[in-house]
């Protein structure tokens, strides 16, 4: 029987520490994320988050790791938590960073199990627990930095994925720093690897070997794709030649925010 696990918070600017807490806690069971709006957050003293709402909510449901969204806009939803998530909680697991009393007073009032996740536990970029094996008839791959993962990235990528099994190739940090510049990429390769590899559109996610803006084609000759999807920003010619030459469908996606939500380009992002 699998566990039904809980975690609060805002996940406001979300971080490769807060997925990897989303993955260790993923492996006790079907996490129910309680994402606390902007008017709690605010009516608690806390400052009004970086990201509204509704794109947060976007961002975290595309993580493999959470199974459903909980909204709470008033403190008094925490009082009833089989009300909000349609089921009784086992188990609460929290960051120390969020660690609180009235956290864990919640928990022992509904009977809930309470563990905190201790951030040893949360080092490195472990491999994504995920089937390699194709799923469907054709391959598709786009590359790219991915270097400050936002709701655009998830967007082009739930927009890629519905071409087929959908590949990515996060640049290594060799080429990445020779074509933006000093104090890039702001994130090493493996970091960038792993948040991308956490998205639940990606089937596989691999690192650039190569050089230039055709950083990827060593992977590219080994997967094989019918597709090579890539946006506005990253349509560049010798990509398009490159799929001429060697039979493989070139696609270019507009850079379209989900439902309205902001624009974000992650050149922007750096210090938000």
């Amino acid at each position: 029987m699998t566990n039904t696990i809980i975690t609060s918070g805002t996940f406001d600017n979300l971080c490769s520490n807060q997925v990897r807490f989303l993955h260790e806690i993923a492996k006790l069971g079907q996490v129910h994320l309680l994402l606390l709006s902007d008017e709690f957050v605010e009516a608690v003293g806390s400052g009004k988050p970086k990201f509204p709402l509704p794109e947060r909510h976007y961002y975290l449901r595309a993580f493999r790791y959470v199974s459903r969204v909980h909204i709470i806009t008033d403190p008094a939803q925490l009082q009833n938590i089989p009300g909000i998530i349609g089921e009784k909680a086992d188990l609460w697991c929290i960051l120390p960073s969020e660690e609180s009393p009235k956290c864990r007073q919640y928990a022992e009032s509904g009977g809930i199990g309470y563990k905190i996740v201790p951030d040893e536990q949360l080092g490195g970029f472990p491999e994504n627990d995920i089937s390699h094996e194709p799923t469907s008839g054709k391959r598709v791959i786009v590359t790219g930095c991915f270097d400050w993962l936002h709701s655009g990235h998830i967007r082009f990528l739930e927009k890629a994925s519905e071409y087929g099994d959908l590949y990515v190739a996060v640049g290594n940090d060799e080429n990445i720093k020779k074509l933006k510049g000093p104090g890039h990429p702001m994130f090493s390769q493996d970091e960038r690897r792993y948040m991308v590899a956490a998205v639940r559109f990606v089937k596989e996610t691999l690192i650039s070997s190569g050089h230039g803006w055709l950083d990827a084609e060593p992977e590219i000759r080994r997967i094989k794709p019918d597709i090579y999807i890539v946006n506005e920003d990253g349509d560049k010619e010798v990509k398009r030649k490159y799929c001429e030459t060697f039979g493989i469908e070139y696609v270019v996606l507009k850079r379209l925010p989900k439902n309205g939500l902001p624009t974000r380009i992650s050149t922007n992002l750096r210090g938000f």
